[in-house]
């Protein structure tokens, strides 16, 4: 589930991005108003304003939400096989050699 959203996360952030880019400032709007030429397009008279602004709305709600879940789901995300996870050093490694110093050689 967690890579589902993570692919989800991803594809509405580009999505978001790019109704971000597409969007018009405010000040646009107004030579449309006054019947600049761009009253014919695709999305009438009034412009494309409500429909871009309520899906940017709804595709920002979108990301909060699941960058929430996806925060919540990564607190608990446990990974075992990870190597520094213990750093503390084992007692047996700390432990001195004993060297065996006799001059003696076994025949």
């Amino acid at each position: 589930m967690y890579e589902i959203l993570l692919v989800v996360y991803i594809i509405v952030s580009v999505i978001l991005v790019g109704f971000v880019l597409i969007q018009q400032g405010k000040g646009a709007g107004m030579g449309a108003s006054f019947g600049s030429g761009a009253s014919n397009t695709v999305f009438g008279a009034g412009g494309s304003g409500n429909f871009m602004t309520r899906t940017t709305g709804i595709l920002a709600l979108a990301f909060f939400v699941i960058s929430l879940v996806l925060g919540n789901l990564s607190s608990h995300h446990v990974s075992t096989n990870d190597e520094y996870s213990n750093l503390a050093i084992e007692e047996a490694a700390e432990a001195p050699v004993e060297v065996d110093t006799s001059s003696e050689i076994p025949e």
